[in-house]
């Protein structure tokens, strides 16, 4: 799948199928993250793949925005040093290279969670020294006929040319 038909078709997903993802596929996503280009080139990141259901229903359990991570095939957990004042927006960058390259090979995923989960971070065994800002679920979706269904605004209403108010077109 090109770039641009993955950006205009994926979609969250919070309800997967009972179906495991290859080593290789869950590879090359790790692999899409720490590829992914950050700030000063820092690389503040922390990458943790969570694959025994007994770990999943329990991350499940801690994050209130995210329990389907208890059905997913896999979750990533993503942290960033703290002492990074880029830690945010480069691991934010990583996340969605993640999904994107998720996505091209047919497997959903959504952000759950946000900073300061200390619960998932002591389950982890994470030190203090890092911040776990998402815990990402991925698996294959249950309805993958409803991929790009998205409804976002106008181009007109959000992208401008040279100044604010002067239409993209």
């Amino acid at each position: 799948m090109d770039t641009l038909e993955a950006i205009k078709t994926v979609l969250a997903v919070r309800e997967f199928q009972d179906k495991p993802v290859s080593n290789e596929i869950v590879a090359n996503i790790v692999e899409a993250a720490r590829l992914t280009g950050s700030s000063m080139n820092g690389q503040p990141w922390h990458f943790i793949v969570v694959q025994s259901r007994d770990s999943l229903l329990e991350l499940g359990r801690l994050i209130s925005s995210g329990p389907y991570n208890s059905q997913a095939a896999f979750s990533i957990v993503v942290g960033v040093d703290k002492s990074s004042p880029y830690g945010i927006s480069d691991a934010s960058r990583a996340i969605q290279s993640m999904v994107l390259a998720a996505w091209s090979e047919g497997v959903g995923s959504n952000w759950t969670g946000w900073t300061g989960m200390e619960d998932v971070a002591f389950f982890l065994k994470v030190p203090n020294t890092i911040d776990i800002i998402a815990v990402v679920p991925f698996g294959y979706p249950v309805n993958p006929e409803a991929t790009g269904k998205k409804n976002r605004k106008a181009r007109s209403d959000v992208a401008h040319r040279e100044k604010f108010g002067e239409p993209f077109l």
